[in-house]
């Protein structure tokens, strides 16, 4: 049976972008097709300066999310990285595999690193290592297939390398996994700057739609969307980036065999294209808003769900992260 994981990270309020790049596809697909883990990567939001009241009530309200979008505890495992010891034991017999340079050249670290230095801020180790926590996630539990958005990619790149490197060095003790993009919205830009991706811990809010924004705040935001110069509809990621942004949340929110530059052809105005681009997204998140009201007035369900989830994950994820310490010359405890 293939396994599937795949994380998601605490560092803000859950968008529109993680539901049509990633969450809509586990619930709809990956939760049925296979064994799946479903994670919140608490750890990772621990990388810059942080309010630990907020990652800890980000946290239960991305789970809640997670729930609320469909994830059914029967079908997947679902619960909190830290949980979990299984994925900072093997993190750093991972760091003794990876190489600086390694490190250094992904592309996230840079354009994060940038910002902070950019700011007077200090860049923390962790900022650096995450990529082979990450790395960890995904390798303490055998997975064979990681559903990721296309800015998420390199990650997973780096993590077959570290798999394999650890394999031909110490033997075979992973799973060598591969990413698996969703076709339509795998990347959903911002909406007010659609040259960037709709990023749920970025300070100017105006363009990047919520999964709990109510109707009249989803309608106002795409309406205000950045189109472009000119009048007509066309899907040109190049030359109109932000019409291509709302032609493709209109495929995605569709689903089907809705495409893009077939939809285009439907709209004589950037207007009409918003309006419906907007009740479509309304339409879409209405069910996730109503169901989590309901789960938030159920707080020990979601409790057992996490701790049911962390205690399935720790068996799976134990015997792999055992094995990878014999491999690499550690003593087994006595």
């Amino acid at each position: 049976m293939t396994r599937i994981f795949s994380g998601i990270k605490p560092t803000g309020h859950l968008t529109l972008g993680n539901y049509l790049g990633a969450v809509r596809q586990w619930v709809k697909t990956d939760q049925h097709r296979g064994d799946a883990l479903f994670c919140v990567v608490d750890l990772h939001a621990l990388t810059v300066d942080h309010d630990p009241a907020r990652v800890r009530r980000l946290s239960r309200q991305a789970a809640t999310l997670l729930l609320a979008a469909g994830l059914d505890p029967t079908c997947c495992t679902l619960f909190v990285q830290s949980h979990v010891a299984e994925h900072t034991r093997l993190a750093y017999l991972l760091e003794c595999t990876a190489t600086d340079g390694e490190m250094r050249r992904m592309i996230q670290y840079k354009e994060k690193a940038a910002r902070e230095r950019a700011t007077g801020g200090s860049v923390r180790l962790s900022l650096l290592t995450y990529p082979v926590l990450m790395a960890a996630d995904i390798l303490a539990y055998g997975a064979d297939e990681v559903p990721v958005g296309d800015d998420q990619a390199q990650h997973v790149e780096l993590t077959r390398d570290l798999a394999m490197r650890f394999n031909q060095r110490y033997g075979h003790a992973f799973t060598v996994p591969r990413a698996v993009l969703p076709d339509v919205a795998a990347r959903v830009m911002d909406l007010q700057d659609p040259l960037s991706k709709m990023g749920k811990s970025h300070a100017e809010t105006s363009g990047i739609v919520y999964l709990l924004d109510d109707a009249d705040v989803v309608r106002r935001k795409v309406m205000r969307a950045v189109t472009d110069s000119g009048s007509e509809v066309a899907y040109d990621r190049e030359t109109q980036p932000g019409v291509a942004n709302l032609l493709e949340i209109l495929a995605a929110c569709k689903g089907g065999d809705s495409k893009p530059d077939e939809l285009a052809a439907g709209y004589d105005s950037y207007g009409a294209l918003k309006k419906d681009t907007a009740e479509a997204v309304v339409e879409v998140l209405r069910p996730v808003r109503e169901r989590h009201a309901e789960l938030c007035a159920e707080p020990g369900y979601v409790d057992e769900v996490l701790r049911a989830g962390a205690e399935r994950a720790r068996g799976v994820a134990r015997p792999t992260v055992d094995g990878a310490y014999r491999a690499i010359g550690l003593l087994p405890p006595v």
